[in-house]
């Protein structure tokens, strides 16, 4: 399979852009490759949910198949190979659960990096068997379900057509990534690559000009790196970071195995909380306490990390503004504190009467040492809020009053079409005939979360009006993974063809996800949340806000009364 090295670049393109950059044809016709293959359930994506699937339905008896665009196993983490990559989740909640996995494997931090969370995706083959079924450099282009036959029948690039009962999209939020069309990227003469199509292999920095153009989480962790080792690093913002001391530490394997008598409490206590860490929001709202018990409460957050001062503080911050004001004044007090040079430090951290959006409503970044790294002569940050990027020209990048920047190395890491770019950049059509790209161009559709009305026996995992965003990623995997599993063994074990969305349940659906969202302070900003910023695209609530052990109780009502939200046609 080798690694993404093995997919250079098209000659006629400056850098990979696309998914499809990254098609093969197989010499190999056999197993998942085979052309003409058919299975009982296909599914897209060799990441948390597309492996999680795979087992999971192959214990059910099922003949499965993985389709993976990239190389390897992993999802985020064998596209994710750029400096400094890490997760931002701890472990052990943010692994699977199964005790044959955990049992035989120990980490060495509680936030791996990005090459140890690939050696433990390849424990996970050598423990469950996933590559044998995986196709890889295999990209899906079309996909659309007969209903006489009640199978889907999927194109991939490289020009085969699988037939599967059940297609099953484990493709996450980000598998779009979106890079803006400034004009002369194809003439810059130095080297550039989007943060998620990131060569793997390192690019030198030392004694070179360096940009990173975007601050989310990327930007951050690719600050840390290039900081100390660049010659100069110019990052460009438009919005700042207001990121989290992360507080990393060093596990040993015998602390971790004391404890794996625990774990299954702990697996089963993530799905228990609103974002699915293994804690939660405090009992009381801010003004509750005191000004005085306020700040030690904030500072006793503040110092246990993570995302704790953002899903463990006071239970009202995302929903009431004057209460949010208090968190977002205490983190700009901690932060500002860390950054000398006071223009940067009003760009970096704005003062709480110049509060950039509330605290915590775009998820914020964990960091280690990002605002340390603007106290460097060489490490500048300039704001192109209004002032944007104008072009790229063969030495560097221009802004829109004419301002010149010459580079040798540029990092773009502007993100994704979050959440629903995944889905729309399949081509998947619906029965009657629409692509879901025209479908959803108004708007996201679903139902629970899971399905989409016009697309039989199509789920859907860790995607749009699911907890997705909001939540940890093995959590909202687990919970939605086993329901979908459940709904297949209802229609296997009831003789039914296939099962499809009403438009109608998918509209109560819809308005369920618009009420929990206004009830908080999301759609005050534009954000991942609200479906990113992509220019044309609906602003709108993309995960559903309720909070994980709302979410399963609400999926699993629905499944036990599917009739009243599914079309069954039997067979």
């Amino acid at each position: 399979m080798g690694s993404i090295d093995d997919n250079p670049v098209p000659p006629s393109k400056k850098f990979n852009t696309s998914l499809t950059d990254f098609s093969t044809v197989h010499e190999d016709k056999t197993g998942p490759y085979a052309e003409n293959l058919t299975v009982d359930a296909l599914i897209v994506g060799a990441g948390f949910a597309g492996i999680f699937m795979l087992k999971t339905l192959r214990d059910l008896g099922l003949r499965t198949t993985i389709f993976e665009a990239g190389t390897d196993i992993g999802g985020t983490w064998r596209w994710n190979c750029y400096p400094g990559a890490a997760v931002d989740s701890e472990v052990p909640e943010y692994e699977f659960s199964w005790p044959e996995v955990y049992s035989t494997w120990t980490w060495k931090s509680n936030y791996p990096t990005y090459s140890e969370l690939r050696e433990y995706f390849d424990h996970v083959d050598r423990v469950v068997g996933v590559k044998k079924d995986c196709a890889f450099n295999t990209v899906v282009v079309g996909a659309r379900f007969d209903t006489e036959d009640g199978v889907w029948r999927v194109k991939t690039k490289d020009g085969r057509v699988t037939m599967a009962r059940y297609l099953v999209l484990g493709t996450g939020f980000s598998a779009k990534r979106y890079i803006p069309p400034w004009p002369g990227m194809d003439k810059f003469r130095g080297i550039v690559h989007h943060s998620s199509f990131w060569p793997d292999t390192e690019i030198p920095v030392a004694n070179k000009r360096c940009a990173i153009i975007g601050t989310g989480a990327s930007g951050v962790q690719i600050t840390q790196a290039w900081g100390p080792r660049a010659g100069s690093l110019t990052v460009f913002q438009r919005t700042p970071n207001l990121g989290l001391p992360m507080r990393k530490t060093a596990l040993t394997p015998e602390s971790q195995n004391a404890l794996k008598h625990y774990y299954p409490e702990l697996f089963r206590y993530r799905e228990t909380t609103f974002a699915g860490f293994l804690y939660d929001w405090a009992e009381k709202n801010t003004f509750d306490d005191s000004p005085a018990d306020r700040e030690a409460f904030y500072e006793r957050v503040w110092n246990e990390g993570g995302f704790r001062f953002w899903v463990s503080i006071y239970k009202d911050n995302v929903f009431d503004a004057e209460a949010n004001k208090e968190s977002y004044a205490f983190w700009a007090k901690k932060t500002r504190a860390r950054i000398v040079d006071p223009v940067k430090r009003d760009l970096l951290a704005p003062s709480p009467e110049n509060m950039p959006h509330f605290f915590g409503i775009k998820r914020p970044a964990l960091e280690r040492d990002y605002y340390e790294q603007f106290n460097r002569e060489n490490v500048d940050v300039v704001d192109i809020r209004g002032n944007g990027i104008k072009e790229f020209t063969e030495t560097g990048i221009r802004l829109e009053d004419g301002t010149y920047y010459e580079f040798d190395v540029v990092a773009v890491a502007t993100g994704f079409d979050v959440v629903t770019g995944v889905m729309t950049q399949l081509n998947l059509q619906s029965i009657s005939g629409k692509p879901l790209s025209e479908e959803w161009s108004s708007g996201a559709q679903t139902y629970l979360g899971t399905t989409v009305s016009g697309y039989p026996n199509m789920f859907h995992i860790y995607g749009a009006h699911g907890p997705t965003l909001l939540s940890n990623g093995p959590t909202s995997v687990a919970v939605q993974g086993r329901w979908v599993a459940d709904a297949i063994s209802k229609i296997e074990a009831n003789g039914v063809r296939y099962i499809n969305p009403k438009s109608e349940a998918s509209e109560k659906w819809k308005k369920r996800v618009l009420e929990l969202n206004n009830k908080t302070l999301f759609p005050t900003t534009t954000s991942t949340y609200m479906g990113g910023g992509i220019p044309g695209k609906v602003v709108e609530p993309v995960c559903f806000a309720g909070g994980v052990p709302t979410y399963a109780k609400e999926i699993r009502e629905a499944l036990d009364e599917w009739d009243v939200g599914f079309n069954i046609v039997m067979k």
